[in-house]
């Protein structure tokens, strides 16, 4: 398992410029590689995670099947291969979708300033989440969740948010 103490800077046609420490990069804004997984079974459910409330941020929310940031010397699919095995316990072929960017404050004076790659696969396995990522999981149908995402943004992460009708959409 590679850690992922650094995030690699880049301009917004995802270039890399550079690496930075991880919490640097999120305290200063500075735009970084990321991407997000997300996962569906056969009932065209979706895999959702509540993040671990240890996160440095976003703890207890609920976002998609796993999202990290790939390093420097790795292949963005194959370090979102690598931490859906990791968070989730789960592997299955990704398929990459779409990038976007975003930007938005999040708690503890931090940053989220992201050019997200997102990719989607399909298993029905069960997932075997690592409790120092994930505080809980579920399974859950699309249409229940477009409806909770707009009663309750509040419980989602900005990204999964953002990303989710986009996924929607191309799906």
């Amino acid at each position: 398992m590679i850690k992922r103490n650094n995030v690699v800077l880049v301009n917004e046609q995802d270039h890399p410029i550079g690496e930075m420490e991880k919490m640097e990069a999120h305290l200063k804004g500075e735009l970084h590689r990321a991407f997000s997984v997300f996962i569906f079974n056969d009932k065209d459910e979706m895999l959702l995670q509540q993040r671990a409330m240890s996160k440095y941020h976003g703890g207890g929310l609920w976002t998609n099947a796993c999202c990290s940031h790939p390093q420097f010397t790795e292949q963005v699919k194959d370090a979102a291969t690598e931490r859906l095995k990791f968070e989730m316990g789960l592997s299955c072929d990704l398929v990459f979708l779409f990038s976007f960017i975003y930007k938005i404050e999040v708690e503890n004076n931090l940053i989220e300033h992201e050019l997200d790659h997102v990719f989607i696969g399909k298993t029905n396995n069960q997932p075997y989440p690592n409790n120092i990522e994930v505080e809980n999981y579920k399974w859950t149908s699309v249409e229940y969740l477009k409806k909770d995402v707009e009663n309750n943004p509040e419980r989602y992460t900005y990204w999964f948010r953002a990303a989710l009708p986009k996924v929607l959409k191309m799906i």
